[in-house]
């Protein structure tokens, strides 16, 4: 377990579990959405984004976080990948920590990436792609059948995946795959 890609809805612990992956296996941490979302919200041209993403993959070991299937971010990142970490909490879950997490955010003013930040106004926008809540609440289904659908179809063949469900089955992992790599 060396070449570590975290998937799963907004909200569910991708980029926590990848700080604290890398911390713990001292390997270089990628959060995929720090790379496309550039200053002002705007997306890195897809070019730039992949080839930034297969640089970083190319090193020998390494924590990525994200999604980004449709602008072919997964494939690049599973081809190099030995692992991969599907996190699959409950919605109720993962709103309740997107919520709690949005709004802290956007009371402290906290930055994202690139001088982003989260607005608490966002979250009155009706727009999806305007308000990160309402997008984790329409596509938490559409991610959970896709990434299914991958672990059934053989998209994954051949890697190490596992299907966290619940917040006690990240932290086993963390305490017994993630501290027996550590040891080796």
């Amino acid at each position: 377990m060396q070449r570590i890609a975290i998937i799963g809805s907004s909200g569910a612990g991708k980029s926590t579990l990848a700080r604290e992956l890398g911390r713990r296996l001292s390997l270089p941490h990628l959060e995929l959405d720090s790379l496309f979302h550039q200053a002002d919200w705007q997306p890195l041209a897809r070019e730039q984004f992949e080839t930034r993403i297969d640089d970083f993959v190319a090193g020998p070991g390494w924590v990525v976080d994200g999604n980004y299937v449709n602008h072919g971010a997964g494939p690049r990142v599973w081809k190099r990948a030995d692992t991969i970490l599907w996190l699959d909490l409950p919605r109720a879950t993962v709103m309740r920590q997107l919520i709690g997490r949005t709004l802290v955010r956007g009371m402290l003013g906290t930055e994202l990436w690139n001088g982003n930040r989260e607005q608490l106004r966002s979250l009155l926008k009706r727009d999806p792609e305007e308000n990160v809540v309402l997008w984790s609440f329409t596509q938490f289904h559409h991610i959970r059948e896709r990434y299914a659908l991958m672990a059934r179809d053989g998209t994954w063949a051949g890697l190490s995946v596992y299907r966290l469900r619940s917040r006690r089955e990240i932290e086993d992992f963390l305490h017994t795959r993630a501290a027996a790599v550590r040891l080796a």
